[in-house]
């Protein structure tokens, strides 16, 4: 393909024009010469030793997520995965159809859940047809405990991908906003001859441009290099592997997949000199991919927005275009439709706020094109092109705004879930005490990226910069788009790290790779990257000119009589002449940058990139094993499951804590199959798949006032809780034995059952329940009937009481207690069964309460969340005002003067030296020690104030490698949590296994 040049063949200039033609030829062969054996035989090397790098990313990626399997066995993490798990057991056994149809009445007793509509199934079905057709002989279990680990080699394949196709298109890469008219001007007609004028200047002395961009001289683009160092990346960083670690059957795990793929198919979809018909094929393709997205997880919402997002900035910039429209278009259309077809979706798309979004841009789109084309019809100048698209999108949107006016007070639109309004409020807390008890919904701390992407974190920014000002075009201008949103939401709720992963791997692989091209191109300065490599080797340009824009401006002459050209004197030769000058400037231009580009460095030149690329090498290669090693201490850490745990004993025996499965197992053996059990939501998805018990509520947490009934039973005194429990539970079971255990998630039990049963506490934040200073609990909580479970004979004067409840099991190391519940009512039992609510379809029959607890649901309200516009009712703010103060620390009207000695009362409590070596003795790892270690590497000071201040025994407990929060205070230098800890006597002195202090650290 030879250079291209302005058209300059007007009269007397076509020799001119033959001449340039040939110079163009040469340089062209210059360009496109085929190299000779030794080259073709280095390039193959190079080539191989990419495809080993990708193998070895592809098998590390699934190496490093198998700790848990080959430390545990096969065993399913967390909560969560126990539904998921229980799900495809269910669709194995059952088939789709029942699956779909699929009204679970052993969970949320009394009301069941409709499993069918309620769940995204993408993973479930993936497990299921693996069993079916590649893997028959293994267990659904064994299939579920290592799709993390399989998705997480995949997902690593699909960063690389997504960096491929960002890398493409070179000859048609700039700074990202050049297509805006005053910035392109500014690029044009400044920036470039100045960047020119530089690059030209170094060449002339130096005979090299020393491997730098020049802004009209195009080389292919480092694409394989950079979904190479993308693929190592994304295998190992942290950020990928919190979820998707084997075992850890969570949606996000396949779901990450599914978003990077997603995001490469779109980014393939907008590749440039490709057909109508293939753009609108992978426009398609791209649809499919997000339909797999929907199938898996509820963070579809992220993508397509993103992509709506990016199609709008498109527009913007000033880049639409038939491409755009085509890919746009087929993507949503397929995309929307299908998803529309996951139950648990249906018409949210149309009907979401959250997700109108891009169905506005789909409209926009679709008028633009109409615009575009009476364009074309009517040969439309620009002032008259604008004059069509104001009318146009006037007319769409007075129509628009009355179907909306009309729509609205029908509920037609649904609100922000309280989820998403909490990304966007300017505080952490969503004024929901039951999101807001969840931790990783918490906002990130600037610490928290570099735990989660270590050394990445200084290395994509780089590639975000080459991306913005050198390399972007329509599909690299998405990274743009992803890395400003990944940041933003991550930033605003840790959980959202895990959507930094890709972005950031991807970013950091653009930067690196370009790193490697040009350490290469010391070698190989005419052939510095793979897709050069094999341009050459094709026979096809290593390098393309594109000479600037002309000097002058020049119009093709026009005919002119005789008088005319009597009168001025010859115009029409002098515009000839003028023409034949700009086409020889030209070709000169093009002449000159080709012999810039093709001229092979000098010897010196070549020798001095060679050493600064080896000295580059030389501080690159000690932080690869230390970025691995962390990554793989992380993947260690993040690989323990807290359904079972090894612990180490003062004396430094292992032993291996499996209380909770033993627990469950108890449950299964001992108890009748209708048996009812009474648990926090934390533990009902492992009941059910485990016991295979009925309970009352689950992670689902989809009826906030069930679970705030659940909380007020738990919470409120013994005789209250009874009075409850016995309508709806045969056992009840309690985590006890410290750590995470239920008294210390018992300050938002309570806040749950107060936004709904209001009165239970003085304020919404119920700060009178909880621990004193001393360690005894409040008058509410010793009242409460958790506590009296909770320690039961283990504390002097605690006991449960025996005429309303009976110890039935008490786990080996104390984790897990259970309570048979005496004067159960049999009446309440049998008239659930027999009074259920079905259906026109015959398979959604959800239960009622019994009648006996009427009286108490009559003094519930509901809880209204602050963005539901459609939920009618007296005004709640001043209880979220109030929530709000209090928990953010303002306390506002509460700061009266005799509630100083109170608040004095809730300083941590400080142990005595034989508590603090109680505590020390024991070493384990479990979810408070992981909560511990997160507060901390995160610096998260004010939620570890809060937790030592109801938990002081927090601050003394030791993992199981001996180290506990004073060694990660001092290994993450957090000065301010140092302090606390030694105001709460805790040791500095102290070893862990190797005999390090914190100090040490």
């Amino acid at each position: 393909m030879a250079p291209s040049t302005n058209d300059t063949s007007n009269g007397g200039a076509n020799d001119d024009n033959a001449k340039t033609s040939n110079d163009d030829n040469a340089a062209d062969e210059s360009l496109s010469k085929t190299p000779s054996t030794l080259p073709l035989i280095l390039y193959s090397l190079y080539f191989l030793a990419i495809l080993q790098g990708f193998y070895y990313a592809v098998t590390m990626a699934y190496e490093i997520r198998l700790y848990a399997i080959k430390e545990y066995g096969r065993v399913i993490h967390e909560f969560d995965p126990y539904f998921n798990y229980r799900a495809a057991e269910y669709l194995w056994a059952h088939g789709w159809h029942a699956f779909s149809h699929w009204y679970d009445d052993m969970v949320w007793y009394p009301l069941g859940r409709p499993v069918g509509t309620t769940i995204y199934p993408g993973m479930q079905v993936t497990s299921v047809a693996i069993k079916q057709y590649i893997l028959p002989d293994w267990s659904i279990n064994d299939i579920c405990c290592f799709v993390p680990a399989w998705f997480g080699s995949l997902a690593t394949m699909g960063a690389a991908w997504l960096a491929y196709e960002c890398t493409q298109d070179y000859t048609n890469t700039r700074v990202c906003l050049g297509q805006l008219a005053g910035i392109d001007w500014l690029y044009s007609k400044f920036v470039a001859p100045l960047l020119a004028t530089l690059m030209n200047t170094l060449h002339r002395f130096t005979g090299s441009t020393l491997g730098l961009p020049h802004p009209y001289i195009r080389r292919p683009a480092p694409s394989m290099e950079s979904a190479l160092w993308t693929a190592l990346i994304m295998s190992i960083v942290p950020a990928h592997l919190l979820r998707s670690v084997a075992g850890g059957y969570d949606n996000e795990s396949v779901a990450t997949t599914a978003m990077v793929v997603t995001f490469a198919a779109w980014t393939r979809t907008l590749r440039d000199k490709t057909h109508d018909w293939t753009t609108i094929a992978w426009g398609i393709i791209t649809g499919i991919c997000y339909f797999y997205m929907v199938a898996a997880w509820g963070g579809y919402v992220f993508v397509i927005n993103l992509i709506g997002v990016h199609a709008s900035i498109l527009v913007l910039m000033g880049r639409f275009s038939g491409k755009v429209h085509k890919a746009y278009t087929s993507f949503y259309i397929v995309g929307t439709f299908l998803a529309t077809r996951v139950p648990v979706v249906g018409m949210t798309p149309l009907k979401s706020l959250e997700q109108l979004g891009p169905f506005v841009a789909f409209v926009g789109i679709q008028l633009l094109e109409y615009c575009r084309r009476q364009q074309v019809k009517e040969n439309l100048g620009m002032v008259d092109l604008w004059k069509l698209r104001i009318r146009v999108f006037s007319m769409v949107g007075a129509a628009a705004m009355v179907l909306i006016f009309f729509l609205a007070p029908t509920g037609y639109f649904g609100p922000f879930s309280s989820r998403i309004r909490g990304l966007f409020v300017k505080h952490t807390k969503t004024g929901n005490p039951l999101v807001d008890s969840v931790a990783e919904h918490q906002a990130a701390s600037p610490s928290a990226y570099f735990q989660y992407l270590n050394d990445v974190v200084y290395i994509a920014p780089v590639g975000f910069g080459l991306v913005l000002v050198a390399f972007c075009n329509d599909s690299s201008s998405f990274l743009i788009v992803y890395g400003v949103a990944a940041y933003f939401f991550s930033h605003r709720m840790v959980r959202l790290i895990l959507l930094t992963a890709p972005i950031a791997s991807t970013l950091g692989g653009i930067a690196l790779g370009h790193l490697q091209s040009w350490m290469v191109g010391s070698i190989f300065p005419e052939t510095p990257n793979a897709a050069a490599m094999w341009a050459a080797i094709m026979g096809n340009e290593t390098e393309r000119v594109t000479p600037p824009p002309p000097t002058k401006t020049t119009t093709p002459p026009k005919k002119a009589n005789a008088k005319k050209d009597k009168k001025k004197g010859g115009a029409a030769n002098k515009a000839k002449d003028e023409a034949t000058e700009t086409a020889m400037e030209d070709a000169e231009s093009v002449a000159a940058l080709t012999a810039v580009a093709t001229k092979r460095d000098p010897y010196v030149i070549s020798a001095i990139r060679l050493a600064v690329s080896i000295y580059v090498i030389t501080l690159i290669k000690p932080r690869l094993p230390a970025f691995y090693d962390t990554c793989d201490q992380m993947a260690q850490h993040i690989s323990h499951p807290t359904i079972i745990q090894k612990a180490r004993t003062k004396s430094g025996e292992t032993v291996m804590v499996d209380d909770y499965r033993d627990a469950y197992f108890w449950l299964r053996d001992n108890t009748p199959q209708d048996a009812r059990i009474m648990a926090w939501w934390d533990y009902g998805y492992q009941i059910t798949g485990i016991a295979n018990r009925t309970t009352i509520a689950d992670g689902n947490t989809w009826n906030h006032e069930h679970i705030a009934l659940l909380g007020k039973t738990l919470t409120s005194s013994e005789k209250e809780g009874h009075r409850v429990a016995r309508h709806l539970a045969d056992y009840i079971l309690v985590w006890a034995g410290g750590g995470g255990d239920d008294l210390a998630k018992s300050p938002h039990l309570i806040r749950i059952a107060n936004s709904v049963y209001r009165g239970l506490c003085s304020e919404p934040t119920c700060r009178e329940f909880g621990y004193y200073s001393n360690g005894e609990p409040s008058e509410r909580m010793g009242e409460s009937m958790l506590y009296k479970l909770h320690s039961h004979r283990l504390k002097p004067g605690v006991e449960a009481d025996p005429n309303r409840f009976k110890l039935v099991y008490h786990s080996k190391y104390g984790k897990v207690r259970i309570f048979k519940v005496l004067k159960v009512s049999k009446e309440s039992k049998e008239w659930v069964k027999d009074n259920k609510k079905c259906d026109g379809g015959g398979w959604v029959c959800r239960g009622q309460y019994p009648p006996a607890l009427q009286k108490i649901l009559a003094q519930k309200k509901d809880f209204k969340q602050l963005e539901d516009f459609n939920v009618k009712g007296e005004d709640d703010s001043e209880y979220q005002k109030q929530y709000m103060e209090n928990l953010m620390g303002s306390g506002g009207s509460r700061k009266a003067p005799e509630k100083k000695k109170e608040k004095k009362k809730d300083r941590p409590q400080r142990l005595t030296p034989e508590e603090i070596d109680m505590f020390n003795e024991a070493w384990e790892n479990n979810e408070l020690t992981s909560h511990m270690w997160e507060l901390i590497s995160q610096n998260r000071i004010d939620d570890f104030k809060e937790l030592v201040k109801g938990n002081p025994a927090a601050a003394h407990v030791r993992s199981e490698d001996g180290r506990g929060p004073m060694w990660w205070a001092h290994e993450y230098k957090r000065t301010g949590i140092i302090e606390i800890l030694r105001k709460l006597k805790v040791s500095e002195a102290r070893t862990d296994e190797n005999g390090k202090t914190p100090l040490d650290l």
